[in-house]
């Protein structure tokens, strides 16, 4: 155990003197040395001295937001790791919060998102193992597995009072990230679905958009990034930029100078100025949010749906020398207008929240779809 201190001193020492003063540094130091021998003396129970200190460190980083979090070297080759058709998921973005994993947004046509599983949802229990206390990268692992094979999740819901347990079959997880069919009427709107932002996301949508604009009489177009759960940001300001003219589309600030920077649109408006909605929910995040709010400052586009999730910031994996890493936020990102998207998200200009029975996107029941419709037909 003295060992073990000795080596968080020295780690301490390296880090944070620059913004804490040493006396009050030792002091820290020396109260969590003491801490660790009375557990070592006085727990109930051994402890796994090497699996606490790893608890320790993703503490600190939890504490800083709900994205940061450790990896152990065994947890990091193994996200780093191509399984090649070895493993398969459930289809959810999540994050932390509150020491729970939330669900960002299930992705369309996965086993997650068949069973039911929701944007906002709480994921308490995985199997037989409690979630509470665990790090987001944990319950990564808890929930990947053998194809074929099955996980039960118990969530809590929002306006729920009971707990809800969903079984779950693992499957490889391939995403069409857009997809698209000519709706209304007069079967003059593009409906394009943007799932989330890949590689080669935007050559997808400006293919479509091209074949939209060459072959049909489009009046206007309804893009829906509901459960987008986001992707690169390259994508999401190439996307954008297809229906600005000119302007900022985002910035990022961090620390660095390397990580603040500005993004602004080229000439050139692939619709020529016509009509857009677009759709979002809470399950759209990080570029989906840039992309509503980038056309929403601008007066671009309707923004029609729910509250988006709220995740404004950039994280980096950064590699540390044991052979584990950390993922860590390096910057945040900005809308035009100079906002940020952390924890607030963006507010629809039309709040049309779903229908709690039997919604499906882009189906009869999806009633935010349907009010769409009504906009433009009207």
């Amino acid at each position: 155990m003295r060992k073990i201190t000795l080596l968080i001193i020295l780690f301490l020492n390296l880090s944070f003197t620059n913004s804490y003063s040493n006396n009050e540094l030792y002091k820290k130091i020396d109260l969590f040395g003491e801490v660790l021998e009375k557990i070592k003396e006085d727990f109930v129970d051994d402890v796994n001295e090497s699996e606490m200190m790893d608890s320790a460190i993703n503490g600190v980083l939890q504490s800083l937001d709900p994205y940061s979090a450790y990896m152990s070297p065994e947890l990091f080759k193994e996200m780093q790791t191509d399984t090649r058709g070895e493993f398969g998921g459930l289809g959810i973005e999540i994050g932390m919060e509150s020491g729970l994993v939330k669900v960002i947004a299930p992705i369309d046509d996965t086993p997650a998102a068949k069973a039911g599983i929701k944007a906002g949802d709480y994921i308490v229990k995985i199997g037989n193992d409690q979630v509470q206390g665990k790090s987001l990268m944990e319950a990564v692992k808890l929930m990947r597995g053998p194809i074929g094979t099955s996980v039960e999740l118990t969530i809590r819901r929002k306006n729920v009072k009971k707990s809800l347990k969903f079984v779950i079959t693992r499957k490889i997880i391939e995403i069409k990230s857009v997809n698209s069919e000519i709706l209304g009427k007069s079967k003059n709107l593009g409906y394009i679905r943007l799932k989330s932002f890949n590689e080669n996301s935007d050559k997808q949508f400006l293919n479509i958009v091209k074949k939209f604009e060459k072959d049909s009489k489009i009046e206007g177009y309804i893009l829906d990034l509901r459960n987008n759960p986001g992707g690169l940001l390259t994508q999401a300001i190439n996307i954008t930029d297809f229906f600005l003219n000119d302007g900022e589309i985002v910035s990022t600030k961090g620390r660095k100078v390397s990580e603040t920077r500005r993004f602004f649109a080229k000439k050139g408006d692939a619709i020529k100025g016509k009509p857009i909605i677009v759709l979002i929910n809470n399950g759209s995040a990080s570029a989906s949010e840039i992309f509503a709010g980038a056309l929403k400052d601008h007066k671009r586009a309707i923004i029609l749906g729910e509250n988006s999730y709220g995740k404004g910031s950039v994280q980096s994996i950064i590699p540390l020398r044991n052979g584990g890493g950390i993922r860590l936020t390096i910057s945040k990102y900005y809308l035009p207008s100079g906002d940020s998207i952390s924890e607030v998200g963006v507010t629809p200009d039309i709040v049309v929240e779903e229908t709690e029975d039997n919604f499906k996107i882009n189906s009869q029941s999806d009633n935010q779809l349907n009010y769409a419709l009504k906009l433009f037909n009207s």
